[in-house]
């Protein structure tokens, strides 16, 4: 079940953002956008000259009009419409990816956003964890790798412990006070009507909020290493608090894939008792290919052979992600911890390794710029 959850999500939020890049893309990075792609593409030709497709990996070196834009915005959205259907989910989500990684590379401002981040990373692994085929189901016959399963309750982890940390030691008083939410709710992106009740609670209403907010992401998280027992409480914990947060605020689509990252908390005899039909994680490590007694391979050698070698190259590749990860984490709480940095900056452009620090600094206040007119030509 999890095998299917885990790329799902993802599909949908993919979906979310390619939906809504169809109305904005073209006035953000298009030829007479705010921030025009082509141009931004000739300075990182001139800067890194050969080097520039890495720096930034896009499909808009090959063309930056406004058709390709949309073009690839609807490859995108047919490729997540596929994955949240279970269609081929490692191939659309490589599509998906491709596809998003081209905006985020050539957006510039328009993708600083952590959540941007995130979205590629819980792709990036979800690849490894779908399972394969073109109607592959819940992957009965393919059961999801231990690496990638652990890698992506690896990533939920830190998005909470990472932005804990930021809260500590951003030095904002708010969060030392516990006033960090007293303003929260009317201050944030389109606040809804919900958020508006929740903003006239008590002071004591926020401060307990605050409080539990960062025992949650210092604290109770590492319940992830603990015990079945432990797991399945801390699954109820996050997901009330990640649904709080959906309900009271508009975050687009963050919540949701924390919210399902959430699900590899459950092991398949939870699942099951619920009906659902899962599979246990198995290695991934296909067996080495083997010789007959004249040193001869055998008729499958060739195909085995093959696979032990794609699956080395999956473990070398989310060896490094891990890698990539463990540092951005230390580096928070050790920033001049002596590790070697070089394979953290080769994968940066990707945006599939990242640090995170959600709500390190509350705003205190909102300001808007308001433009007025009218269709009578007198204003």
């Amino acid at each position: 079940m999890a095998s299917l959850v885990a790329p799902a999500c993802p599909g949908a939020d993919f979906f979310s953002a390619f939906y809504s890049l169809q109305f904005q893309i073209r006035g953000l990075i298009g030829p007479s956008g705010i921030l025009p792609a082509e141009a931004y593409l000739r300075a990182v030709a001139e800067h890194f000259g050969p080097l520039r497709f890495w720096y930034a990996p896009t499909l808009f070196w090959l063309s930056a009009s406004n058709k390709a834009l949309l073009l690839v915005c609807w490859v995108g959205l047919l490729a997540s419409l596929a994955l949240v259907l279970n269609w081929w989910p490692r191939g659309a989500l490589a599509v998906c990816l491709a596809a998003f990684l081209s905006f985020v590379s050539a957006a510039q401002d328009f993708a600083s956003y952590q959540s941007d981040g995130m979205l590629l990373a819980a792709g990036f692994l979800a690849m490894f964890f779908a399972p394969p085929g073109w109607r592959p189901g819940l992957g009965a016959r393919h059961p999801p790798s231990r690496a990638s399963r652990f890698l992506l309750q690896w990533l939920w982890l830190r998005i909470y412990f990472e932005s804990g940390l930021a809260k500590v030691l951003s030095g904002d008083p708010q969060w030392r006070n516990l006033t960090a939410l007293d303003q929260y709710y009317q201050n944030g992106p389109l606040p809804n009507w919900i958020g508006w009740y929740v903003q006239h609670r008590p002071h004591w209403f926020h401060a307990g909020v605050a409080l539990m907010t960062l025992i949650l992401e210092l604290g109770l998280v590492w319940l992830l290493f603990f015990p079945r027992r432990f797991r399945l409480v801390l699954f109820f914990i996050v997901t009330l608090f990640q649904v709080g947060i959906i309900l009271t605020a508009n975050l687009a689509f963050l919540n949701y894939y924390v919210l399902a990252l959430g699900v590899l908390l459950l092991d398949d005899d939870f699942l099951g008792k619920l009906g659902l039909k899962a599979n246990r994680c198995a290695s991934g490590i296909p067996s080495v290919p083997t010789f007959n007694a004249v040193g001869d391979r055998d008729s499958t050698a060739g195909p085995r052979f093959a696979r032990s070698l794609g699956a080395y190259a999956t473990l070398a590749a989310l060896g490094w992600v891990f890698y990539n990860t463990t540092v951005l984490l230390l580096q928070i709480v050790v920033p001049r911890l002596p590790l070697p940095l070089e394979p953290v900056e080769i994968l940066e452009p990707f945006r599939i390794t990242n640090q995170y620090g959600l709500f390190a600094v509350m705003t205190t206040a909102r300001y808007e710029i308001e433009f007025q007119g009218s269709r009578d030509g007198t204003t």
